[in-house]
């Protein structure tokens, strides 16, 4: 069952930032084989996303990180929401954060073909409305990658 976008989002995030966050996310996981950000702090003007990592990620992988989030943006997938039970979402998605307190029908987010979680955000309807994505700083303490970035 698909839904409009904006239908039952609860957090206030900046929906363009919060969306890239997504394709991030997935990019990290593909990339690196890693879980999902272990913490999130999305704003309109910049935002950053903690991943645990057995090292920093190399100045070539970090370009590659921005050109696959980029890469993902410019292919103008379309973002829905899909209603679903916590057994079919555990198929397509990481269900690894959900709090307990989570009703048995989650709101999953799909990006297109590319990502697919279970959020109460705000998200575009396209990708083609997130912009560009840009890295603008990173470091790497005691397993843990953080990536500051903006939009552009």
């Amino acid at each position: 069952m698909q839904e409009p976008i904006l239908n039952k989002a609860k957090k206030d995030y900046h929906s363009p930032m919060h969306t890239a966050e997504h394709i991030l996310n997935q990019t990290m996981v593909r990339m690196f084989g890693c879980n999902r950000s272990m913490n999130a702090h999305i704003e309109k003007k910049k935002s950053k996303c903690d991943y645990k990592l057995p090292e920093s990620p190399t100045e070539e992988q970090v370009i590659e990180i921005q050109k696959k989030v980029n890469e993902i943006i410019d292919r103008h997938l379309p973002v829905y929401v899909e209603l679903m039970s916590r057994q079919e979402a555990a198929k397509i998605a990481d269900l690894s954060k959900l709090p307990a307190e989570a009703s048995d029908t989650l709101r999953i987010i799909r990006i297109g073909d590319y990502d697919a979680c279970a959020c109460v955000g705000q998200h575009v309807s396209n990708t083609s409305e997130i912009g560009t994505f840009q890295i603008i700083s990173h470091d790497f303490e005691n397993g843990r990658w953080r990536v500051r970035f903006k939009l552009v």
